[in-house]
């Protein structure tokens, strides 16, 4: 199957959030009547493929948030993610890379392209180039300048919390094969559709009676289990170091069960270091979180580590009002909710995904409302339950 354009990007993206909007998982309140902009930034991966376009939705100059469509079938469906209230604006993007570069005296005027890469996805970064060449590539949002790969052999999507990294040549060859199988049937899908209306406006109650769903499974993380009479409740923490992800992901989760700790209280316990010299959590010391945690709450918490964790991990733990974190390589997130619905028309099976508090980028974070389960990799989950009060 041939890679997707931008243009039907676009139109994959209509289809794509319209089922989700049928599905009950985006704010048909406030996005009815936008529609996917046809602005499609390509994100490449370190050697220069494109993985996905990110497209911004739109409605007149309002951006009301930005959605990821995969090009490569080995990213296992052509919806990554949808980020609600992202202003994806890739010029200004790109031109505040192009001053932070300048005040580091980095010759970017000799450049003649720049483009988005995520070097750790999904992590991105500016790259400027200067023929084929890179000059330097900075960390968006912190301007970071990412160091080359390092030389030598490590274990395949393991990486540091700050290291670029391949996402295409790291996955297994089974999992490419799985995923791109996934990836030719949903997209033919999608192709089989009879269109009623211009595929990237979002209005779904146009696309009823082709989107026909039989199930809806949803819920987030609320003040408690009696979920009619609260409102949802947990907050996002920006990491404040460019490596710091895992100790912003602890914080969060644990101001949930309302233990207040500093990241840099937090950092000293996890053993990443200081804000004038920190450093991430290396894989050989993963259990660490899990010592640490009931360390900080006096075993109050019962921790477990989860190695490969299933959907049916996240999705326990959220019924049961339990915020996770998750590890994908080089990077800590937490997950505060869940969504599975049945598109038959779609897909022969559920479409499954996760809220997603990732304290990237630093000093701010981002929520993604729907992150797509069977495109990502996760390695690790660590489930919190309160054990002695």
């Amino acid at each position: 199957m041939a890679p997707l354009d931008p243009k039907n990007a676009r139109r994959v993206a209509g289809v794509e959030l319209n089922a989700l909007g049928l599905a009950g998982v985006l704010p048909l309140d406030r996005l009815g009547g936008a529609e996917v902009s046809a602005e499609a930034t390509p994100v490449h991966d370190i050697d220069g493929e494109v993985l996905f376009y990110r497209l911004p939705v739109v409605r007149g100059r309002e951006r009301l948030g930005a959605v990821d469509i995969a090009v490569q079938p080995a990213l296992g469906e052509p919806l990554l993610a949808w980020a609600d209230g992202l202003a994806w604006d890739p010029d200004a993007l790109v031109g505040q890379a192009r001053e932070q570069a300048y005040r580091r005296r980095h010759k970017v005027e000799q450049s003649d392209e720049a483009r988005f890469v995520a070097f750790s996805y999904p992590k991105l970064a500016v790259q400027f180039l200067r023929d084929g060449e890179e000059v330097v590539m900075l960390e968006l949002f912190t301007w970071a300048p990412v160091p080359p790969a390092e030389p030598g052999d490590r274990k395949p999507l393991e990486p540091a919390n700050f290291e670029r990294w391949s996402l295409l040549k790291e996955l297994p060859p089974r999992t490419r094969k799985a995923r791109s199988t996934l990836y030719d049937k949903r997209l033919a899908a999608i192709d089989k559709l009879e269109y009623r209306l211009t595929a990237h406006l979002l209005d779904p109650d146009a696309w009823r009676e082709i989107l026909v769903y039989k199930l809806v499974d949803t819920r987030q993380l609320r003040y408690s289990l009696r979920s009619s009479y609260h409102t949802p409740c947990y907050e996002l923490r920006g990491q404040e170091t460019n490596v710091w992800c895992v100790g912003a992901s602890s914080q969060m989760l644990l101001d949930f069960y309302r233990y207040e700790y500093t990241q840099d209280r937090l950092a000293q316990e996890l053993g990443l270091g200081t804000k004038a010299n920190p450093n991430g959590l290396p894989y050989s010391q993963v259990g660490h979180v899990v010592t640490a945690l009931e360390s900080l709450t006096s075993n109050g918490l019962d921790v477990t580590m989860v190695t490969n964790p299933g959907f049916a991990t996240f999705r326990t733990e959220i019924r049961a009002n339990r915020p996770l974190i998750s590890f994908v390589p080089g990077h800590s997130r937490t997950v505060a909710g869940y969504t599975e619905t049945l598109l038959p028309i779609l897909a022969s099976g559920p479409s499954r995904g996760l809220l997603v508090y990732d304290p990237w980028p630093p000093n701010a974070g981002v929520i993604t409302k729907w992150e797509n389960f069977a495109t990502q990799t996760y390695q690790y989950a660590y489930t919190a339950k309160v054990g002695t009060i």
